[in-house]
């Protein structure tokens, strides 16, 4: 009985001494994991800590060496046009406040703030260190001048005047004031295109109408036609879809197709000869017509007397100031 029991006290003693190892065992798992994790967050932070701190220094260096640099405030904006718009103006587009850094400055805004204007068509601008912001346009060559009569806020009619270029961007016709040269010099009378609403002209914006790229075409070949030095061209009217009118200076209504404008325009040519010899001219004559031409003739004692059309003068490509 006594071996029995010593057994059985001896088997109780060696099954605590198990469970006390394996909760040792346990515990020591546990801390192993606190502590795993403790140094796994104290390298996170530590590591975004240090990211920081090399941040806010390099921050810190940039400010205090580079955009406060005072070696490194504008002292000069180096301005060329390829037209007339004066340079101081050009200069107060850009927004650029004297004395700013020219490290720090956006250049892309300055570009953005001077593409607003519609008078102007590209941009460019260049940092020149350490004291020179450089900056480069080129002005839009309006064409044609388009009136639209509507009314104001007061009931009366006034009239609004746009100009587009070769292209058909609509421009915001230039201020003298803001001019280097008289604009009387630069376009002394410019064709008028007719038909078009306000609606349909967005400074900035290219007008899509076929009928006005036919009319800005017709324009631009005609100083190089037969017909040039001849009569002057004064107004294109573009309210029929498929055609486009123009008048001369002279009276005269002529009506071109959209296409082969250089062909119709040697038509025009032959028509005018012809009258030449009648000792007629050209009332109207439909030159959209393939064959057999509409003409109505008008006698030369009605005619208008014809003016020279002054030669348009060259602007100055290039203008530093």
């Amino acid at each position: 009985m006594w071996f029995r029991r010593d057994n059985k006290n001896q088997n109780r003693r060696l099954h605590r001494t198990h469970v006390l190892d394996v909760k040792l065992r346990s515990d020591q798992v546990r801390a192993a994991r606190v502590r795993m994790v403790s140094w796994t967050f104290a390298l996170v932070a530590g590591t975004f800590l240090g990211l920081y701190l090399v941040w806010r220094s390099g921050e810190w260096t940039l400010d205090t060496f580079v955009y406060e640099n005072a070696d490194f405030a504008i002292q000069q904006i180096d301005v060329a046009t390829s037209g007339v718009i004066a340079p101081e103006q050009l200069r107060r587009w850009t927004r650029v406040k004297p004395g700013a850094n020219l490290i720090h400055l956006d250049l892309a805004e300055v570009k953005r703030n001077l593409e607003l204007v519609s008078v102007i068509e590209t941009v460019s601008v260049e940092r020149v260190l350490p004291r020179t912001l450089k900056v480069r346009v080129t002005e839009r060559d309006p064409v044609a001048q388009v009136n639209v009569p509507h009314t104001d806020a007061s009931g009366a009619i006034v009239v609004s005047v746009f100009q587009l270029d070769a292209n058909g961007v609509v421009m915001l016709p230039l201020d003298p004031r803001l001019c280097v040269v008289p604009l009387a010099r630069v376009n002394p009378s410019l064709p008028v295109i007719a038909g078009l609403n306000v609606f349909q002209l967005q400074p900035g914006r290219r007008v899509e109408l076929p009928q006005v790229r036919a009319a800005l075409q017709l324009i631009a070949a005609f100083d190089q036609s037969p017909m040039a030095g001849l009569v002057d061209l004064r107004r294109v009217d573009v309210t029929a879809p498929g055609v486009v009118v123009a008048t001369t200076g002279q009276g005269s209504e002529i009506t071109f197709g959209l296409d082969n404008l250089d062909q119709q325009l040697r038509r025009w040519r032959g028509i005018h000869d012809l009258g030449l010899q009648k000792k007629a001219t050209i009332a109207s004559a439909d030159l959209a017509v393939a064959n057999n031409v509409p003409v109505r003739w008008m006698t030369a004692s009605v005619l208008p007397e014809v003016l020279p059309k002054p030669a348009k003068p060259l602007k100055n490509r290039r203008k530093n100031v």
